[in-house]
């Protein structure tokens, strides 16, 4: 099963690589950074290509969710 995060990319003729999140704007990657995305990107599938962008920018679960559910301030009364 492919999971959408609703990331997509574009690429500029100047190599820019303009990363959006549902539509907005998310970053801008430029240089050696925007060559190893795309070669990545190009080189995994659908997923893969989900995920790393998700990682590049900052859109990503941190692994403290579950902790921060126990945590009083969040418990439901």
């Amino acid at each position: 099963m492919l999971t959408d995060l609703g990331f997509t990319y574009q690429t500029h003729p100047n190599g820019e690589v303009e990363i959006r999140h549902h539509g907005k704007h998310a970053t801008t990657l430029r240089g050696q950074k925007a060559q190893r995305f795309l070669a990545e990107v190009e080189a995994g599938d659908f997923e893969v290509g989900q995920q790393l962008m998700a990682r590049l920018t900052g859109n990503y679960k941190r692994g403290n969710e579950r902790t921060a559910r126990q945590h009083p301030r969040n418990r439901l009364v």
